[in-house]
């Protein structure tokens, strides 16, 4: 398998939004003002394009540009044009046009579940993690009783002009082997418009066999 695949497929191989409604946030970790903040600033955010960097734990990358729009859409095109993800709805999908390959996850069992809601709700076994940075907000996702759907790692940068006064840096994945995927975003742009045609994707044909 190509490595822009095994990237691609690595960043949704974790089923990380069970851990963020799960049960309750001890209140003292609720109430305060940086975890308020995230859930201000990720109600705020309908739709968003940005330029992305992925990169593994073996440190290859692969790059390309991101459009999302709640709810439930979202659009990774890896430069090349050869790889997709793409939800458009209850379904994320890969698609690697070069192979003729395509596959379907349930989009609530994906990191992404969380993010594209209608109404995101920070809950569940989730807590900010120190960063070290008074500049960043970091918020940690793990279910403590299902291990294998490992963690997510989202970072947030503190910018008075982004909504709610924060700006989504990127995102990690843990999966349950301690195998990270790494999202770094720049360009971003917010609550712009973004045509639903985005989401929308030819089906990949198939390859015959030599």
């Amino acid at each position: 398998m190509r490595f822009p695949t095994l990237l691609a497929r690595a960043l949704f191989s974790i089923a990380a939004p069970a851990a963020l409604v799960a049960a309750p946030m001890p209140a003292a970790a609720a109430e305060s003002a940086d975890f308020t903040q995230v859930q201000t600033h990720l109600r705020a955010v309908q739709s968003m394009t940005a330029n992305f960097v992925q990169t593994d734990g073996k440190g290859r990358t692969a790059r390309g540009t991101l459009q999302l729009k709640r709810p439930g859409r979202i659009r990774f095109e890896y430069s090349g044009g050869d790889v997709l993800l793409v939800a458009n709805g209850g379904r994320l999908n890969f698609i690697d046009y070069q192979v003729g390959q395509k596959e379907s996850w349930a989009l609530n069992k994906t990191p992404l579940g969380m993010l594209l809601s209608t109404n995101p709700i920070v809950k569940g076994n989730a807590r900010l993690q120190p960063s070290g940075n008074p500049r960043t907000v970091v918020l940690r996702a793990k279910d403590r009783s299902h291990p294998e759907f490992g963690t997510l790692i989202l970072a947030f940068l503190r910018s008075p002009s982004a909504p709610g006064g924060l700006q989504l840096y990127g995102w990690t994945a843990v999966d349950a082997q301690n195998k990270r995927t790494t999202v770094k975003l720049s360009n971003v742009r917010y609550n712009v418009a973004v045509n639903d045609a985005a989401f929308t994707y030819a089906e990949p044909k198939k390859k015959k066999r030599g």
